[in-house]
């Protein structure tokens, strides 16, 4: 008992290392933040002092420099728009694949698979090309970019756990007058609620975040996501406000810590859920 006892503080200790080694990156940008600009390259790592602090001013021009809740809604709807077609089209894609056993099901699966080990790098030029041939350089066209990267993950996922749903549920929908459509929308989607969660979270924090795919698709002198929008910050011969970039690095993080916060929970659940068969 008690040398599982100190494996147990042991593992304890080593993590929590971990995890503050993680974390250490946000909170030097956090103190930053609240550094005069002057002081945040030559001591970054002191904690503001009464001549270094400034308080939100950083934040305010942050806000101003970057028209922030301008990229803020932009960011806001690209994400939301792109989550709920992965979500939308996927779970209905993984479906399809998990009750029709053919083999070009299975090549739609298999391919699926192969998008989700493809370099980016590999297509991002021809990628852009025909974004702007197609005129999807806006923030509707990058939301079904985005489906046709997350898709892989995402059918992967959906996939595992629907193939665990027993088929006498959907049968007994069935019987009880319900339609293929309405047996999805009322029974099995439902049921896939811890995968969507989790799918949710994952591609809500890589769409967020993303700046490559946005600043390759969209037309950067209309549309402006956060990650773009902090970008411009910088000034004529590579001189940046880090003060207003900090500031405004702070307030693109704390959304998505937030959601992710609130969500973590069903992570762990949906991917152990959809690990029940491959």
């Amino acid at each position: 008992m008690n040398k599982k006892l100190k494996h147990g503080w042991l593992v304890t200790l080593i993590f929590s290392v971990i995890s503050l080694l993680y974390l250490y990156p946000i909170i030097l940008v956090v103190i930053n933040s609240f550094k005069k600009k002057a002081y945040i390259s030559r001591v970054p790592f002191e904690l503001p002092r009464d001549n270094m602090f400034v308080g939100l001013e950083n934040y305010i021009r942050g806000i101003e420099q970057t028209k922030f809740f301008e990229a803020f809604s932009w960011s806001l709807f690209i994400t939301v728009g792109g989550v709920a077609v992965i979500i939308l089209c996927c779970s209905m894609c993984a479906w399809f694949i998990s009750r029709v056993n053919t083999w070009w099901t299975k090549l739609i699966y298999m391919l699926c698979l192969f998008a989700m080990v493809v370099p980016f790098q590999m297509e991002m030029y021809t990628l852009s090309k025909i974004a702007n041939m197609l005129r999807l350089n806006t923030p509707w066209g990058l939301i079904f970019i985005y489906l046709g990267f997350g898709a892989g993950l995402a059918v992967f996922m959906f996939t595992g756990f629907m193939k665990s749903i027993p088929l006498e549920i959907e049968e007994a929908a069935m019987i009880d007058g319900c339609t293929p459509i309405q047996t999805f929308f009322k029974v099995v989607l439902p049921i896939s609620k811890p995968t969507c969660i989790t799918v949710m979270i994952l591609q809500a924090m890589w769409i967020w975040n993303d700046y490559l795919l946005p600043s390759l698709v969209l037309d950067t002198k209309k549309y402006r996501t956060i990650p773009i929008a902090v970008q411009y910050l910088k000034g004529g011969y590579g001189s940046v406000d880090m003060g207003a970039m900090m500031g405004a690095l702070v307030l693109s993080i704390i959304p998505i810590v937030i959601f992710y916060l609130c969500c973590q929970k069903h992570i762990i659940e949906g991917v152990v859920a959809g690990a029940v068969k491959g």
